[in-house]
């Protein structure tokens, strides 16, 4: 097997003059440059057949257009068809971060009118030129030399996606010409790859804008593990707990009695970063006045009657995590001048110390009270108020969260399903009816409790109207009262019935006739009587 020929062989082959190769020194410098750039353009064409990057791939083009023609600095820069912004992709002789910096806009600068009109430009001598800007902040010319600045587009089918460019000291028209027409070669000969490039990197960032955009609709509809409901308005509190989680704001949590306070405080806790330390609850209304004090902070040995040992109050309990004060309007003054100082200082005294003792805690409080009436009436300190106010989150009732009541129902009858070893697999439609309809001021509590007596009640895996307490079915407390005869109540339960009998026996009337004692045609008079025709009844 014979050696492969050099390359500058095969391309001297080429001519027909046989002197050429054996008296290649005695040629003209003309001959001796088109030697070199045959040369380049062939090893241009064999690395543009493997398979690499765009930057793998012009870099050596750039290095050695820099080594065989004396270039200067060399430079691929892209149009970003998303944002219209053009950047250097590719360069020598600038550091990294005169690459990263370096953007134009199509018709700024000569890169960005060669782009913005495909056409190219030469400037023989940049100093003299204004359009030359010179963003790199990079000084091309030297001493006297005039220096030379040729820049082609670079262009795939009919759109211009690129430019490239080099410079040079000027030596004469002619040799700037020559250096334009192998510009424009290379440029012709990359621009399929330049395509391919781009492509890949405007799809990139199309995929970091999607990524980014589903994060934050991820974030809009964060649901912490412990609550349910996907009600605009519960969502909105979601949206404040995934907020502030991660914070070491002090949070006040406000709301009606029952609609779920602690969860919230729970949910901030186990998604902050003091997650793995103590979550200390106190409730300050279950406090006798007398305790509380030593309940918080804690006393020494002998500072009252029975205090025959030091201990730490609930504040020390939970240094490095979380107190969650409940029902903080309860305290009394004494109690939220020294709550006061904690939030200032971060620092307690016990009961009958006189030692200062430095906590890190996170302070949570709730109440179900106004306190700016409160303050308004001298029982509310109102420089405690805006301590605790920081990140305010306010919990909406349940009658103006109206359809999360079913989620929350089927919640509740799998949880006491389990704990009673029960089956009940659904609500009957007149009990779902004054779940909807009741104005629950006792909101969730007073809903999971009402499941929670149905659940035990339901002996057929139903939960029937009749199951539910009777404040729900009370007219006063419903604000529901009976404005229907007689004959409108009975015909509102015989619908109901027929309707509970043909779900249960998936519309079969005979089936049904069967389960209620009566007749097939009874039955057949009374589904047209009450327009229960459509088979949705039944699914």
């Amino acid at each position: 097997m014979h050696n492969a020929p050099p390359i500058n062989s095969l391309i001297l082959n080429l001519f027909p003059q046989n002197n050429i190769i054996t008296s290649m020194s005695t040629q003209s410098h003309h001959y001796r440059q088109k030697i070199e750039e045959l040369t380049l353009l062939f090893e241009i064409s064999q690395s543009l057949d493997e398979s690499k990057e765009l930057h793998e791939i012009i870099r050596p083009i750039l290095e050695k257009l820099s080594d065989r023609l004396g270039m200067k600095h060399g430079t691929l820069a892209l149009l970003n068809r998303e944002t219209n912004e053009i950047t250097i992709e590719t360069t020598v002789h600038l550091t990294p971060n005169q690459q990263k910096k370096t953007t134009y806009k199509p018709g700024e600068g000569i890169t960005g009118m060669v782009i913005q009109s495909g056409n190219p430009i030469v400037v023989e001598d940049i100093k003299e030129s204004p359009q030359f800007l010179d963003k790199t902040r990079h000084k091309r010319a030297r001493g006297n030399n005039r220096v030379s600045f040729i820049c082609v587009p670079v262009i795939h089918g009919s759109k211009t996606i690129g430019a490239f460019s080099m410079d040079k000291v000027y030596i004469n028209l002619e040799d700037i010409n020559e250096d334009l027409k192998l510009l424009s070669i290379i440029s012709s000969m990359i621009a399929k790859h330049v395509q391919i490039r781009q492509d890949i990197i405007e799809k990139n960032q199309r995929l970091q804008a999607e990524n980014t955009r589903l994060h934050k609709e991820l974030q809009a509809s964060y649901r912490p593990d412990n609550m349910i409901g996907s009600s605009q308005a519960i969502q909105d509190v979601f949206t404040l707990i995934n907020q502030v989680s991660k914070s070491e704001a002090t949070v006040l949590i406000r709301g009606e009695s029952g609609t779920g306070k602690e969860l919230v405080a729970h949910a901030i806790h186990y998604n902050s970063l003091r997650a793995n330390k103590p979550f200390i609850k106190v409730n300050c209304a279950a406090l006798p006045e007398n305790l509380i004090e030593s309940e918080l902070f804690g006393h020494e040995k002998g500072a009252f009657t029975g205090a025959l040992n030091s201990r730490k109050g609930r504040f020390e309990l939970a240094d490095g995590g979380t107190i969650f004060l409940d029902e903080i309007g309860e305290l009394s003054p004494m109690i939220q001048v020294k709550l006061l100082r904690v939030l200032q200082e971060r620092e307690i005294e016990r009961v009958g110390g006189s030692n200062l003792i430095k906590v890190d805690v996170r302070i949570i409080t709730a109440t179900n009270r106004n306190l700016e009436s409160e303050i308004e009436k001298g029982h509310f300190r109102e420089d405690l108020f805006y301590r605790l106010n920081v990140f305010p989150i306010i919990i909406p009732p349940i009658r103006e969260r109206k359809t999360d009541i079913i989620s929350l129902c089927d919640h509740f009858i799998e949880k006491y399903n389990k704990k009673n070893n029960k089956n009940v697999k659904r609500i009957s439609s007149g009990a779902i009816e004054l779940f909807t309809s009741y104005h629950w001021p006792g909101n969730v509590r007073e809903l999971e409790n009402s499941i929670e007596r149905a659940v035990l009640l339901s002996s057929d895996d139903v939960i029937h109207a009749y199951h539910l307490p009777p404040s729900l079915q009370s007219a006063e407390s419903s604000g529901t009262k009976n404005t229907s005869t007689l004959q409108e109540a009975v015909e509102a339960l015989e619908k109901e019935m027929l309707i509970e009998t043909l779900k249960n026996t998936k519309g079969n009337r005979a089936a049904a006739a069967r389960c209620l004692g009566i007749t097939e045609r009874q039955i057949g008079t009374r589904v047209s009587k009450y327009n229960l025709q459509n088979a949705h009844y039944f699914s």
